[in-house]
This record gives C-alpha cells, structure tokens and sequence, in this order.
C-alpha cells in the first residue's frame, strides 16, 4: 500500500511544481526500483554564460557520505612521489609507461592526478584526457604535490563540477541505497559548493531550478529556498 500511494504522489507532481528537498529525496529514493543501485544525480540550472570568464564555474566538493562510487584513480608521479600515490591507493602510477598507456587508447581510470613536475609529460595527452574532463588541473586539487591527500580525497567522495554551455551543473550525489539523511546532508553540500564557488560576474538570480533523479527514473523539481543560502 505503501509503494502504491508514493506512486501515486510521485504521478500527482506535474513539471511545473516543486517540492521540499526532504520529499523530493523520499520520492525518488522510493521509486528506484532498477535491479542494481541506482546513482542519484543533482542536476541544476544557473543564471550564468560559462562562455564568459566572469560567469565560468568550476570546482570541487567533498560529500559527507561520499558517492557510493568506486573511484578508479590514475597518478602522473615518478620515484617518492610514485610511491605515496601507491600507498594512498592509487590504482594505477607511472610516468613515461603511464603516458603510452592513455595514448594507446587504454583509459581505465575515473580521476588523474599529477605532480606539477609531469605536467610536461601529462600535456601531452591533453586532446585525449580534456574531452574526457580528466585533464589534471591544479584548481581542482588534481596537480599537486601531495598525491597521497589527492588520492584518498579522490577515493573519499570528492566531486568535481563543471558548468555546461547552457548553465547546467549535474553531478551523482549518491546511491538509492544511501539513507534519506545522508542524500539530504550530500545535496546540501553540493548546493553549498556552488553557491560559495559564485562567479562574480552573476546577475539577478543565481540558482534557477534544481531537480533530482535516480538512474533510471524521472526527475523531480525541487524547492530552492533555503539551498539558495546554503
């Protein structure tokens, strides 16, 4: 009965509505039915034009509960360096081997860290690794000379965010498996990343429309409120 009047609340929203944070996360936790965990994603839409430099937004956030995703992590690092990425839980390390790998096509990794030292070898392979966002940037904490804290952020549930052409920011805030609370405390936190990453060049209203929704199911609008502050 349960299941039945969550569907039934779930239809009764049309695309114009919104509604809280709290029951945007119940109902779509609850219609995740697929036969593996879903990813629930945060999809939201920005007064900004990416295409300006005053309006460009790029960053990163760690979620208090991490993603639910296993992070394959590759590392640009010779000799000590190298090794801290290994000890860190680096799944992949190397150097000139490292770059033949990635140029031959073989990319097995979900994030690439460098020492700033490889940049030199790393440029290299920017048209393969840039389209893929996996290009090391030192913004984002992904050039750096403390590998072994790049890695277990990497590990730990950092997300990255970039703004498309139109605005957009999208990003996987967790699992359909996570509890209520801790999706809740996920959103907030990436709310709070791009209101505190606000390009200066914004106009008016920042935030536009946010909306949740599992991997496969649809989305839900979500009141901005509060998350606006957040």
């Amino acid at each position: 009965m349960a299941g039945k009047r969550l569907k039934a609340a779930y239809e009764g929203i049309s695309a114009k509505n919104t509604v809280a944070l709290e029951e945007a996360v119940k109902l779509i936790k609850g219609r995740a039915a697929a036969k593996f965990d879903e990813t629930i994603e945060i999809a939201m839409n920005l007064n900004i034009d990416p295409r300006k430099a005053d309006q460009a937004l790029r960053g990163v956030v760690t979620l208090p509960h991490g993603t639910g995703k296993t992070m394959r992590v590759a590392v640009f690092a010779r000799g000590a360096k190298a090794d801290e990425a290994k000890a860190a839980g680096a799944d992949v390390v190397g150097a000139e081997d490292l770059l033949e790998i990635v140029q031959g096509g073989k990319i097995e990794f979900d994030r690439c860290i460098a020492t700033p030292d490889m940049m030199v070898l790393v440029g290299r392979l920017g048209k393969v690794l840039g389209p893929r966002g996996l290009m090391p940037n030192p913004k984002l904490g992904t050039v750096t000379t403390d590998v072994a804290a790049a890695v277990q952020a990497a590990k730990g549930g950092q997300v990255q965010f970039r703004a498309e052409k139109a605005g957009i920011v999208h990003a996987g805030v967790g699992k359909a498996s996570f509890s209520e609370q801790a999706l809740l405390e996920n959103v907030q936190a990436f709310v709070g990343a791009i209101n505190r990453n606000k390009p200066t060049g914004v106009k008016g209203t920042y935030i536009k429309k946010i909306s949740l929704s599992s991997t496969m199911g649809p989305g839900v609008k979500v009141e901005i409120g509060a998350l606006a502050s957040a």
